[in-house]
């Protein structure tokens, strides 16, 4: 079907491309595919996107906007860092599961031979990371005993590896279904304040308690 504006082809081709790089590999891709799945031709697509790469490129971009919308939502409206951690974590599971082919293409996707992701994408990808960085570094300045070595990035990227990891084996449908789903979220969420306060150093027990 024709697609007379431009913003509505943009839009489209970005769908159906990242429809086809999840059930087809980034390798089997093709501009022609695209073009028969959307209903125009493969020179419109070149008037929207240089090339393959950088059509990859506008849609992980895409998704680490949302992504970081969310997260940045989700910690409005507290001071506290835990409970700030606890709501980021919540945020992350909630988008990954929510938006299964974007978070394919944003981080289970890995091309072989793709161009270098731009510097000016990867540093505003990067704030997903440092919202929880920033988070962390808050709640080991607020420890009663801190961690001497400790390293807000560090800290953030297992943080991040343990929410990676659990909507990674989801997307992959590899968690027995037997296994409710809303507790499991509710753990591994609370799992994070736990680990929080052990990597950052903070006491677990209130000043005073006996």
């Amino acid at each position: 079907m024709a697609r007379n504006n431009g913003t509505d082809l943009r839009r489209a081709i970005l769908d159906v491309s990242r429809r086809l790089l999840v059930e087809q590999g980034y390798d089997q891709l093709s501009m022609r595919k695209i073009a028969s799945q959307v209903g125009c031709t493969a020179t419109s697509i070149y008037l929207h996107f240089r090339n393959k790469d950088d059509l990859m490129h506008t849609l992980i971009d895409e998704g680490m906007e949302m992504l970081y919308a969310n997260l940045s939502a989700s910690a409005e409206g507290t001071t506290d860092p835990m409970e700030r951690l606890e709501r980021l974590g919540r945020a992350y599971l909630d988008f990954g599961i929510g938006n299964p082919e974007y978070y394919e293409v944003m981080f289970l996707l890995h091309p072989k031979h793709m161009e270098r992701y731009p510097a000016e994408k990867y540093r505003s990808a990067r704030r997903n990371l440092q919202i929880f960085a920033e988070t962390l570094g808050q709640a080991h300045a607020a420890a009663v005993h801190k961690q001497a070595d400790f390293s807000p990035q560090i800290a953030a990227t297992l943080v991040w590896s343990t929410l990676h990891g659990l909507v990674s084996i989801l997307i992959a449908q590899r968690v027995d279904v037997s296994v409710d789903r809303e507790a499991l979220y509710a753990a591994t969420v609370a799992r994070l304040s736990s680990y929080a306060s052990n990597i950052a150093g903070r006491s677990s027990h209130p000043e005073g308690a006996r």
